[in-house]
């Protein structure tokens, strides 16, 4: 034997708006339905993801530098309109924990 303990590893995943490395439990995973993007906080929705920090800083990076579609690899432009909604509300709710 090694010596090592074998901790249980947490997968990390980039967020798309900042570019910083972080545990996928801290990220919102985002998938594409039809043309717009769809939060998936339980991370079950079918589709190839993409993952971002539930802030609105890091959502307005990425809507700014257009790397949604992308990450997503979708043809053309997506609503964000839900994913912020839900990006606020996640805010508004943590703000109000103590």
């Amino acid at each position: 034997m090694s010596g090592r303990t074998h901790a249980g590893a947490c997968p990390e995943r980039t967020c798309v708006g900042c570019r910083e490395r972080a545990a996928k439990n801290d990220l919102l995973r985002i998938v594409r339905s039809e043309d717009e993007c769809v939060p998936d906080p339980r991370g079950t929705l079918p589709g190839r993801g993409a993952y971002l920090h539930p802030a609105l800083v890091c959502l307005d990076q990425a809507v700014r530098r257009r790397v949604l579609p992308r990450a997503l690899r979708a043809p053309g432009a997506l609503d964000t309109k839900a994913l912020r909604r839900y990006v606020e509300q996640a805010t508004v709710a943590e703000q109000a924990t103590p």
